[in-house]
């Protein structure tokens, strides 16, 4: 199967300082990849240079059989490659059904329905319905946002991403600062996205990391040091040296 995305060579540096040394790599629809690594290895960096929020020094992206380098982060957007952030960037007043409702008319360019409170589309609300039903955030829909739990906030945010229609979702620690108690709501919603999506996961979790993963990625010091299936990336001497350390010797990870 043809790469759907795929990074070539990519590099950036700050000043005196190289975070992204010559980065390669790509994703195949149903591709489900976790790329890990200690604090200042470079992951996020990374994403904003796949997404357009940051340039490379050198190197390419293509999305689609497509040079995209250049492109600016809206217009991957436009054609599938779509990120949610560490941090939830949410309106507190407004529900869950609102902010999915409103992506999908910006989608669409019809967001100046927002005026008049979103309209009554069918297919807009049946489409929202479905994917926060896949998120499993039926029963908060019509809650605002400072109601719900955190979890399901950065669920939320998985939402938004799904009504932008990715090819290519980028998740940067969906998992960040949710309680443990929460974090199989997360885990849950991610086994229910579709096959055909290529999901790329960043994160910090590796209860999460190894039961989602078909393929690890790890990145030390800016440079892929690992790609592997997530049983070889826990027996990996290099990997454990750089990031699992004594997790790799959980009975859980076997």
């Amino acid at each position: 199967m043809s790469a759907l995305f795929r990074i070539e060579h990519l590099s950036k540096q700050f000043g005196g300082l190289k975070v992204t040394r010559d980065v390669s790599l790509d994703l195949v629809p149903g591709d489900r990849v976790a790329l890990i690594g200690p604090n200042g290895a470079g992951k996020t960096t990374l994403v904003n240079l796949v997404t357009g929020q940051l340039r490379p020094d050198s190197g390419q992206v293509f999305f689609g059989g497509e040079d995209v380098t250049r492109l600016s982060d809206v217009a991957r957007v436009r054609k599938g490659l779509v990120r949610t952030f560490q941090v939830t960037r949410l309106f507190s007043e407004m529900t869950p059904d609102e902010h999915v409702t409103l992506t999908i008319l910006q989608r669409k360019g019809r967001a100046t329905r927002i005026l008049e409170r979103f309209g009554h589309d069918p297919a807009i609300e049946f489409e929202a319905a479905d994917i926060l039903s896949t998120l499993g955030l039926t029963e908060v829909a019509h809650r605002p946002v400072a109601e719900i739990a955190y979890g399901q906030q950065r669920l939320l945010e998985i939402a938004i991403a799904l009504a932008l229609r990715p090819r290519v979702l980028l998740l940067d620690e969906p998992a960040a600062g949710v309680p443990s108690s929460e974090t199989p709501r997360i885990e849950a919603a991610l086994a229910r996205l579709s096959s055909d999506l290529a999901v790329l996961l960043i994160e910090h979790d590796m209860d999460l990391v190894f039961r989602f993963a078909r393929k690890v990625v790890v990145l030390n010091g800016g440079e892929i040091v690992f790609t592997g299936a997530p049983d070889a990336a826990a027996a990996d001497p290099r990997v454990r040296e750089a990031y699992l350390g004594s997790y790799a010797h959980a009975s859980r990870v076997a």
